[in-house]
């Protein structure tokens, strides 16, 4: 077991439900009728349990034992499927054309993004969210590593054809609005 799962490990011991992203719920109609999907870097589970309850045949992968365990128990209990397992996904990223959505949410490691883009099919889709250098709150991670830069998502997912974009920085009143994280939602589409 590395520091990082046990950190994690200790983390979600006492951790409590959380709603599922934003970038999920304000943009669910997004969502296809059925397909597979991934909730990767799951934690306890917030959207993959989302993702469950529209009828998609969800994955969910996350490091920490203590997590998967707990969203085990969080969809039994609310009789959902989901298939979640204990998973590096750094070390061992999905695989090509798997999936036809992939949530990632408060977690940043730019060196899965080719695999995340890889791992979609034909028409797939990416809903993304993370903390930004900009105005982090006390959530946001302080390793700058893990903070996107200005813009920096919208560069990562290039490849694709973005649909939902939103990143406000420091503009205008910064004690309102929706700062610190940037949310995308992006179309792998097929040319023919």
């Amino acid at each position: 077991m590395t520091g990082d799962t046990e950190k994690w490990d200790a983390r979600y011991a006492d951790a409590v439900e959380t709603p599922p992203a934003r970038v999920l719920l304000e943009n669910v109609h997004l969502l296809p009728d059925r397909g597979s999907a991934l909730d990767l870097a799951c934690g306890l589970g917030a959207n993959a349990l989302l993702l469950a309850s529209r009828g998609l045949e969800v994955v969910a992968w996350d490091s920490s034992s203590v997590a998967i365990d707990k969203l085990h128990a969080l969809a039994q209990a609310r009789g959902l499927t989901l298939q979640a397992e204990v998973r590096d996904v750094v070390q061992r990223p999905p695989e090509p054309e798997r999936f036809d959505v992939i949530v990632v949410s408060h977690f940043l490691d730019r060196s899965i993004t080719p695999h995340l883009i890889a791992a979609l099919g034909a028409n797939g889709l990416v809903f993304y969210q993370t903390f930004t250098r900009s105005r982090a709150d006390e959530r946001a991670p302080h390793n700058p590593d893990y903070l996107l830069a200005d813009g920096e998502l919208l560069a990562m997912f290039s490849p694709l054809q973005l649909m939902v974009y939103r990143e406000e920085g420091l503009a205008g009143n910064i004690d309102q609005g929706f700062r610190g994280q940037a949310l995308l939602v992006a179309k792998k589409s097929i040319s023919r």
